[in-house]
C-alpha cells in the first residue's frame, strides 16, 4: 500500500513559506487526518518523511549524519531536525512555564502588550443598583514596546567531521545549544519581573528587617517570609524564584525541615513550602535575592517565531557555518502580581 508522504516533493522554499515554519507546511501538503486508523497515525508530517527515508534519529540503532545528505529530498529534512532537537534542549528542565501566565506568538520585532491598571476601588465589584451605571474595567495598550532580544549561536563543524558522527550523539550538542538559549530567555524573564518591561512597571522591592518586613537585614527567617507573603493580597504568592544561596538558607529553616517535606524533596527533587509556593532554583537570580509571583497574572512571554536555523548553509554546504536562534521577551502584565525580597 502506498502513501501520499512518499510522493511529496521537499524543496528549500518550504522553509518561511507564508510566514509558517517548515513542519507547518509539510503537514498542510500532508495532512496527519489521512492516517487515522493506520499504523502511522502517530507521526507528524515531519516523522513521516524521516520513515520514507528510513533515518533513524534515536537510539544506539540510530543512522549516521551522512544519511540526511544521501539525496537532495532528504537533505532538506536536515534543518528542521535540527530545529527540533535545539527546541528540546530548551524544554527540557525549563521552568519558564511555571511563571508564565501566557504565551504570544508573534511574527515581527514591535510588540506592545494590554494592562490593566485599576485603583483600589475600580478592584471591588460592588452591587449594582437597577439602572445604575456598572462599573467598568479599562484595559489599554501599554506605552511602551517590548523589547525583544535575540538569542542564539552559531554551529560550525564540517560535513567530514560529523558526517560519521551517529545522530543521536550528534543531538546532544544540538540539546545542549537548546539549553544555553533557555537559560538565557530566563534571565530575560527574570529581568522584567523585577525591573519590569519599560513601562513604569518594576516589582516593589522589601527587604529584611525594613517594615513591612521583620527579621534582621542579611538572614532569611520564616516570618519574613510570612511577612512577604502578606503583600500580595489580591494575587497568590503561589511561585519563589530563588538562586543557590537562598535556596540553602531556606533549606536550613526548621520549617522546612517537616518529615513530608523532607519526604517529597528526596524523592522527587521538589520542595513544596510551607507557605503552599512552588520554589524553583535557578542560576539566573541574583544572590542574596528572592522574587514572589503569582504566575497565573505576573508574566506574559512573547515569542517571534520558531527556533531558525540557517537553512542555505545546511543544505547547499553541509554544515559549514550554521546559525541556530531563537527571539523572545516578556512583558509583565500585572505590576503587583509579583515582588522583590532582599534578604
Amino acid at each position: 500500500m502506498s502513501y501520499h508522504y512518499e510522493t511529496i516533493s521537499l524543496e528549500k522554499g518550504m522553509y518561511g513559506r507564508g510566514g509558517r515554519s517548515f513542519s507547518q507546511t509539510l503537514e498542510e501538503l500532508d495532512p496527519s487526518e489521512r492516517y487515522r486508523g493506520t499504523a502511522l497515525e502517530s507521526l507528524d508530517a515531519f516523522q513521516r518523511q524521516l520513515k520514507r527515508f528510513d533515518i533513524h534519529v534515536k537510539g544506539a540503532g540510530s543512522d549516521l549524519v551522512e544519511k540526511f545528505f544521501y539525496s537532495a529530498d532528504s537533505a532538506v529534512l536536515f534543518p528542521e531536525f535540527v530545529a527540533r532537537v535545539v527546541r528540546q534542549g530548551m524544554e527540557e528542565e525549563s521552568i519558564l512555564p511555571l511563571i508564565t501566565a501566557t504565551v504570544t506568538k508573534f511574527d515581527g520585532m514591535d510588540y506592545r502588550s494590554i494592562a490593566s491598571t485599576p485603583s483600589e476601588e475600580e478592584k471591588k465589584l460592588l452591587r449594582v443598583e437597577e439602572g445604575a451605571e456598572i462599573p467598568r474595567t479599562v484595559i489599554r495598550t501599554q506605552e511602551n514596546l517590548v523589547r525583544l532580544h535575540k538569542r542564539g549561536r552559531m554551529l560550525v563543524a564540517s560535513y567530514e567531521a560529523i558526517r560519521w558522527q551517529r545522530l543521536d550523539l550528534f543531538s546532544v550538542t544540538l540539546r545542549q545549544i537548546g539549553a544555553y538559549i533557555g537559560r538565557m530567555h530566563l534571565q530575560d524573564a527574570v529581568e522584567v519581573l523585577q525591573n519590569g518591561d519599560g513601562n513604569g512597571n518594576p516589582a516593589d522591592i522589601y527587604a529584611v528587617g525594613t517594615a513591612p518586613i521583620t527579621g534582621s537585614s542579611g538572614t532569611l527567617s520564616y516570618n519574613a517570609l510570612l511577612d512577604f507573603w502578606s503583600q500580595f493580597d489580591p494575587y497568590r504568592m503561589n511561585t519563589l524564584l530563588v538562586g543557590g544561596d537562598t535556596m540553602l538558607g531556606l533549606l536550613r529553616m526548621p520549617e522546612f525541615q517537616n518529615p513530608l517535606t523532607g519526604l517529597n524533596f528526596q524523592g522527587t527533587g521538589t520542595l513544596d513550602t510551607p507557605l503552599g509556593a512552588k520554589l524553583l532554583r535557578t542560576s539566573a537570580m541574583p544572590s542574596g535575592m528572592l522574587i514572589g509571583l503569582d504566575k497565573n497574572y505576573a508574566l506574559e512571554q512573547i515569542c517571534a517565531g520558531d527556533v531558525c536555523v540557517e537553512y542555505d548553509k545546511l543544505i547547499d554546504r553541509q554544515l559549514e557555518r550554521a546559525a541556530i536562534t531563537s527571539v523572545s521577551g516578556f512583558s509583565k502584565l500585572f505590576r503587583d502580581a509579583s515582588k522583590v525580597l532582599m534578604v
